[in-house]
């Protein structure tokens, strides 16, 4: 357990390290655009915390320990909002599991559907840091859709397991010829469509589908639809009984991959990315040019702490 005495260390190296990085960054992520970044990512091993800046806001998660206790992240969000002088009504706790025994791992925080306007670049999001557990924007990948920008004029863009469109966005703004959108959710879909709206995209060559991915790879092969890029970043696992549906990222991923290929023109890319820290690619069987790791090219400054995502460039 978690003494006082230790949680008050544990608030001091904390607030130490959220000032500290924010000093070093926020100057030139300001000139660049970029509101939304990383201050603190486990940076000690006894400090399970993450401390995330959303333009004056915080979201500071805890992966969910017995031995911290109830008080302890309430603590480490005040501690954090003390040391950068962000009032306590912009500060949002988010408690993470590894596993539950049964039922979904997570369920919506709230019901207060306010969203606020963020910054990336050129770019402009929506996000809601109350009701759910992810934002509506993985920052992480903040590097991933620059390249996906420059890579896009003149192509069309598929984007799957799209969340809210931002990788879409990204393309829109690189003049890709055209996008099409997938996601399962009804709410990601129309979600990825305010960000179009918000950045001014949206019309009729961007195509928002609410589809399970497989089900749509399998139909659009079918009517013949084909891209030059597509940006695929699937969840790790998800089961839904009601429709039939059960992925498991380690067992699935090269089944994905070939439907996606499917679809793919001579001399396209797809980039492929994952979270999941276990990751064990198998490529090998792939009929493709060539496959590019571009983990070290996509991960930003702020979140180097560690590996939190791993990306490939796979070549048509």
């Amino acid at each position: 357990m978690v003494t006082p005495e230790k949680a008050l260390h544990h608030a001091r190296i904390l607030s130490n390290s959220v000032r500290n990085k924010y000093r070093h960054i926020s100057k030139r992520f300001r000139k660049a655009g970029i509101e939304c970044f990383r201050l603190y990512d486990w940076d000690s091993p006894e400090i399970r915390i993450v401390v995330d800046w959303y333009a004056g806001h915080l979201v500071v998660s805890e992966y969910e320990r017995l031995q911290t206790g109830p008080e302890y992240l309430p603590q480490m969000a005040e501690t954090a909002a003390y040391a950068l002088n962000v009032p306590m009504e912009n500060v949002h706790i988010r408690k993470r599991r590894t596993q539950v025994a049964e039922g979904p791992r997570y369920g919506k925080l709230a019901s207060k559907d306010k969203r606020m306007e963020v910054k990336e670049g050129d770019l402009k999001f929506l996000v809601n840091l109350t009701d759910f557990l992810d934002t509506g924007l993985f920052s992480d990948h903040r590097q991933t859709r620059n390249i996906i920008r420059k890579m896009a004029e003149g192509k069309d863009f598929l984007n799957l397991f799209a969340y809210t469109g931002a990788f879409t966005c990204a393309a829109a703004l690189g003049n890709a010829r055209s996008t099409v959108t997938v996601d399962r959710s009804q709410a990601y879909v129309n979600w990825a469509k305010d960000n179009l709206e918000l950045n001014g995209f949206l019309s009729d060559k961007h195509k928002l589908v609410k589809a399970d991915v497989m089900m749509y790879l399998t139909r659009a092969y079918k009517d013949g639809e084909r891209f030059d890029l597509a940006f695929v970043d699937p969840p790790s696992f998800y089961k839904d009984q009601s429709a039939g549906v059960d992925f498991d990222i380690n067992r699935d991923h090269p089944y994905l991959i070939k439907k996606v290929l499917k679809i793919m023109r001579p001399g396209s890319d797809v980039l492929f990315s994952t979270n999941h820290q276990r990751f064990v690619p198998r490529f090998d069987d792939l009929k493709v040019k060539e496959i590019i790791p571009l983990t070290p090219r996509t991960i930003p400054e702020d979140y180097r702490n560690r590996n939190i995502h791993h990306c490939w460039q796979i070549k048509v």
